[in-house]
């Protein structure tokens, strides 16, 4: 796979997700408003911006692609590397929209325990990790 078709496929799924993230949008106001009562309301707000941001973020990434060192199977491993956390945000916290649980801490309630392991195992530590590779990417070659 060329590094061009990586970076458009990246771009796309930023595209596709900002496009979900407008679509979540709905969603929000649905609860917000109180038209779909849900035990945590603004978590469907939280799922909109998530879903807003993790877009750009991928569309940023794949921007950057020609001012990064990385070969080509390095740029594979690092779309993947902010493509799972970026969608992963966005999917998690709909979810928990829907269970009005937030899984900010580990409570003993089993839908709150599963959405935050589900957070940090698929979102804040890839993204953690991520940021960095991303980051180092940008170093000076020698």
């Amino acid at each position: 796979m060329h590094t061009a078709l990586i970076q458009r496929r990246l771009a796309f799924a930023g595209a596709l997700l900002f496009f979900l993230g407008m679509l979540t949008g709905l969603w929000a106001a649905a609860t917000l408003t109180g038209t779909v009562v849900v035990g945590i309301p603004r978590l469907a707000l939280i799922a909109h911006l998530n879903a807003l941001l993790g877009g750009l973020w991928l569309l940023a990434v794949a921007w950057s692609f020609e001012f990064l060192h990385y070969s080509e199977r390095g740029l594979r491993r690092l779309a993947i590397g902010v493509g799972i956390p970026a969608w992963s945000n966005w999917l998690v916290t709909l979810i928990a929209s829907f269970l009005g649980v937030n899984g900010l801490t580990y409570t003993g309630n089993r839908a709150n325990d599963v959405i935050a392991f589900l957070l940090q195992a698929l979102v804040v530590v890839p993204t953690l990790v991520a940021c960095g590779f991303w980051v180092w990417g940008f170093r000076e070659r020698r």
